[in-house]
């Protein structure tokens, strides 16, 4: 058998495929990860309506809703709070210097001053490190929905783009949303729509353990719900918010690694 350098290169360029993480937008594609807490209504959806997949991401995104929630999350404190949800992913460790990216997209069928509906993303310090906020958005019938308005402000270091945004109006078509998908509280399509696909990135400074928290909250009443859906993108930077899926036993690579060896005395003989 003649084993040519290149046929051993590409082998050995195989063993590094399959041990390789799986990208970072393909975490929702099978549906809320392993290990997620959801409270309230939390799921993953394709292209719906006016919400196209994100940019990078992959064949399905993560939502939260506040349609058909009864739980009363409001983590953020804001007064007037009814019925939302929140998501919280398991607990991750970071290391100096790596970064997380994620992608946004924040639908709203109540859009009037009395009925600020919002949406947020954050990471939880576990053990020490503080809270970054690292997204917020809020209804209004005019000026920016993103950040929102009267929420705490995004981390420094947090990069968005847009870095301000204001929705469509009238983009609210979008399953997750129920019967109100397609709707507007003051029928005239006033803050109400979507924002499109916004990006966040953040370089951690320090090493720390964090989980991830998405939530969304209806304001002033129960009626006309809100959704944010959002996906990790490619640039995420490898930070493991969910356990690896894809890499193989140890035992896998042991036998892997035996082959090659086998394969060398095959090459010396044909080398004399």
């Amino acid at each position: 058998m003649h084993v040519s350098r290149i046929q051993l290169a590409w082998l050995a360029s195989a063993a590094l495929i399959v041990w390789a993480a799986p990208a970072a937008a393909q975490v929702f594609n099978g549906g809320i990860p392993a290990g997620y807490t959801c409270v309230g209504t939390c799921g993953t959806s394709g292209a719906s309506g006016d919400v196209p997949l994100a940019p990078g991401g992959g064949t399905q995104f993560g939502y939260v809703s506040t349609n058909g929630s009864n739980a009363s999350p409001n983590p953020l404190g804001i007064s007037g709070t009814h019925n939302g949800s929140t998501l919280t992913s398991i607990p991750f460790t970071a290391t100096s210097g790596q970064q997380i990216s994620f992608a946004f997209n924040f639908v709203t069928s109540d859009g009037t001053l009395n009925f600020t509906d919002y949406a947020y993303a954050r990471l939880l310090g576990v053990g020490g490190p503080s809270n970054i906020n690292l997204f917020t958005a809020r209804t209004t019938p005019g000026g920016n929905t993103v950040p929102g308005f009267g929420l705490p402000p995004v981390a420094n270091g947090v990069a968005l783009n847009p870095a301000t945004v204001t929705v469509t109006p009238g983009a609210t078509h979008f399953g997750p949303l129920g019967g109100s998908s397609g709707a507007c509280y003051n029928g005239l399509g006033q803050g109400c729509g979507g924002t499109g696909w916004v990006f966040a990135s953040f370089l951690f400074p320090n090493a720390g353990t964090y989980q991830l928290e998405l939530g969304v909250n209806n304001v002033g009443d129960t009626a006309y719900d809100t959704a944010l859906a959002f996906d990790f993108t490619t640039g995420q930077g490898g930070v493991p918010v969910t356990p690896p899926t894809t890499v193989p036993e140890p035992s896998s690579l042991a036998l892997f690694g035996t082959g090659l060896f086998a394969l060398a005395p095959m090459i010396r003989r044909r080398r004399r």
